[in-house]
């Protein structure tokens, strides 16, 4: 429903978006990231890291990452270096690495939880035969923001799926890598995801010698 400005009831009216921050989330800084890391880690919050570091590696979106399974992660008895998932939102599926860090974090955190191959990984508080959900997900990532002296509403669960993208396309600039990567069915998507303007394209040409 729209409201015409003619119409008094529209008048004093504030709008539902009133001082909010409207666009893309910020991606995290790696300095920022590791501001994070060292607050959970001094927290002895084990799962947050592995949630926080899993978030950064496989670039998913909030919804695949809460229902990650620990099948999907691990392989016997070790965290597989890469995984595939197929996205909810587009049914189409996308594999991610899992580094080093993510590895270690993710590797404390099952070894704590227990529980079997058709588990959640990160599983609700409330019921531990359902996942954490994307509401949950998204207050824990507002807590993070705000332990290093972040603003909260210039971040979200969208600034953990931009981060690692946006890191590789400022190191290589190749935008279809990143496309693959975050699992974008049109290049279009992947261009308008990363905020890429005329600036970045001139940068990336300037540094180009023929």
């Amino acid at each position: 429903m729209t409201y015409s400005q003619f119409d008094p009831a529209a008048q004093n009216r504030v709008p539902w978006n009133f001082g909010a921050k409207i666009g893309p989330k910020r991606p995290f800084k790696q300095k920022q990231i590791w501001a994070i890391r060292f607050f959970l880690d001094r927290e002895q919050r084990i799962r947050d890291r592995a949630l926080f570091d899993m978030a950064i590696d496989s670039k998913l979106r909030g919804c695949d990452l809460v229902e990650l399974k620990i099948g999907d992660l691990v392989s016997g008895s070790d965290i597989r270096k890469r995984a595939t998932i197929t996205q909810r939102k587009t049914g189409r599926p996308v594999q991610f690495e899992i580094a080093a860090d993510a590895r270690a974090s993710l590797f404390a955190w099952l070894e704590l939880r227990g529980g079997s191959v058709e588990d959640f990984v990160f599983p609700s508080r409330v019921d531990h035969s359902r996942h954490l959900s994307t509401r949950q997900y998204a207050r824990l990532v507002d807590e993070w923001v705000e332990a290093i002296g972040r603003r909260p509403e210039e971040y979200g669960t969208h600034s953990l799926r931009r981060t690692k993208a946006s890191i590789i396309y400022k190191a290589t600039g190749n935008i279809r890598a990143i496309q693959i990567l975050l699992g974008h069915s049109k290049i279009e998507n992947t261009v308008r995801y990363l905020g890429v303007d005329i600036e970045d394209a001139l940068t990336l040409a300037e540094k180009t010698e023929i």
